[in-house]
């Protein structure tokens, strides 16, 4: 009887073991293992940050046509910060994945993270955000045309402000290349407009820095309209530092009397459009960004040779296009 009662207790045991804690039993793949072992290839994609809802959709759409061909995307956020960009890149270089995506959190200071990746094979590519870096080696860059949206920007100013014209001020973020490109574009189209209506003279009477999010945006508002009480206009990079930049006006009393200019198109922004928030925010289109990118990407695994890069016009989007909008509530 007791011999009877050990064997059962040892075979309870060795079954426990078994299904439990026999690490040499075959164990049951992940998900996303699964998704590896049949993946034609991973792509790894960091961008500036995934709390501006324009660079999630650069990933998700990214993701959804590489899923379509086979291949996985892995997204990760640099969050504006470039050493932690950088590391990302090493970690991608590690994984051995098929081709590197970025949206630069630092234009010039990406360069050598981008060089460790040529000098592993491994292809990069940009995403709305260029590398300024002289050396390292980038094989296509997609973007919008940050420029041209700038110039939108900076008529849409204009009208604005016709026909007396005024100070304005910009707020800008000027480590990313993108930005750089629309206030160029945006002071071109004041400067132009000056040379041809002096009397309406339009005057860029200060730049501040607002790190392309809400919070700078406001604190760069409050100091220009410290210093600058007559101003008549803010040009801001994004659309979420013009958000940040709309609640200082408003904390000043000051949001009916000062035109405010974004830039992106976002879902927010769009919002922020139709209810008078925001006079206009040049439309970018990240969904076309994602998935380029990707086309681009498999048209170089073929063998084609691309053109440096790709530039995706823009829309300037006023409270009419908002007011015809069924998308935006």
């Amino acid at each position: 009887m007791k011999a009877a009662l050990l064997n059962l207790i040892l075979a309870f045991a060795w079954v426990v073991a078994s299904g439990c804690g026999n690490n040499n039993a075959p164990q049951p793949a992940s998900q996303s293992e699964a998704a590896k072992t049949n993946s034609k290839g991973v792509i790894g994609l960091s961008v500036l940050t995934l709390s501006n809802p324009f660079f999630k959709t650069i990933g998700d759409s990214m993701a959804a046509a590489a899923a379509k061909e086979g291949y996985e995307v892995v997204v990760v956020s640099g969050d504006f910060d470039v050493a932690r960009q950088q590391n990302q890149v090493k970690d991608f270089i590690v994984r051995k994945v098929a081709a590197i995506v970025l949206t630069p959190c630092d234009s010039v200071a990406i360069g050598p993270a981008i060089q460790e990746a040529n000098d592993a094979g491994i292809p990069v590519f940009t995403a709305d955000i260029a590398c300024l870096a002289k050396g390292p080696k980038v094989v296509t860059h997609i973007a919008t045309d940050n420029f041209g949206g700038g110039v939108q920007a900076g008529l849409g100013m204009i009208q604005a402000l016709a026909p007396a014209g005024g100070k304005v001020a910009v707020i800008h973020h000027k480590v990313v290349e993108s930005c750089i490109l629309r206030v160029n574009g945006f002071t071109q189209a004041i400067t132009n407009h000056n040379q041809m209506s002096p009397s309406g003279k339009i005057d860029i009477v200060a730049e501040l820095p607002g790190g392309g999010a809400k919070d700078g945006g406001f604190r760069a508002a409050e100091d220009l309209l410290q210093a600058h009480s007559d101003l008549r206009g803010i040009f801001a990079i994004n659309d979420p530092s013009a958000l940040g930049a709309r609640a200082a006006l408003e904390k000043a009393g000051k949001a009916d009397h000062i035109v405010l200019i974004g830039f992106d198109g976002s879902p927010e922004g769009k919002a922020a459009v139709k209810a008078g928030k925001l006079h206009a925010s040049p439309v970018q289109f990240p969904e076309r960004i994602g998935s380029e990118t990707f086309n681009a990407i498999l048209k170089h695994f073929a063998g084609e040779k691309l053109p440096p890069e790709t530039l995706i016009p823009t829309a300037l989007y006023k409270k009419a296009d908002a007011d015809q909008d069924p998308s935006v509530k």
